[in-house]
């Protein structure tokens, strides 16, 4: 084992030696010298501080990572909410108009003028016919609002 730490010229010296010696001295100096591990001191220490950083900086790594994400979602409402406002402007500046006002109570509530015939077609085909039994939510407004004022006053 002492020889371990000669060179290789003085390990061959002691080997012929051995062979001259007897078999059972060669044998001992034939057999390889034990392998030493390549995990040095330095590079365990390396190892664990390379391990002990990973694992430092994996949560703030994940936290950083899910904040970037939130932020980005948090612009994409905004960025929604601004359309939207800006949207509700336009149509506030819309309903402030009396001819606009106008045009829609015309479309979606069939108001006329005074003087003026509303017709309402419901298929196409020129024909003004009532559908026998509508729903309450396809009839229009005025008409489930008079049938409940008629209703009201047949129960007394």
């Amino acid at each position: 084992m002492a020889a371990d730490r000669f060179s290789t010229a003085t390990r061959l010296k002691a080997l012929g030696t051995a062979l001259v010696q007897g078999p059972a001295v060669a044998r001992v100096y034939r057999s390889r010298p034990p392998r030493r591990s390549r995990l040095t001191g330095r590079a365990a220490l390396l190892a664990l501080v390379v391990c002990s950083l990973v694992v430092a900086l994996a949560y703030p790594m994940r936290q950083w990572v899910t904040q970037r994400s939130d932020i980005a979602d948090q612009r994409r409402q905004s960025e929604n909410a601004r359309k939207q406002v800006k949207q509700l402007e336009d149509e506030k500046v819309r309903l402030e108009d009396p001819a606009y006002v106008e045009q829609q109570a015309r479309e979606h509530l069939h108001y006329v003028r005074p003087g003026e015939t509303g017709y309402t077609v419901v298929d196409g085909s020129g024909e003004a016919r009532r559908p026998k039994d509508e729903g309450v939510a396809d009839r229009p407004w005025y008409s489930n609002l008079w049938d409940g004022v008629d209703s009201a006053d047949g129960r007394r």
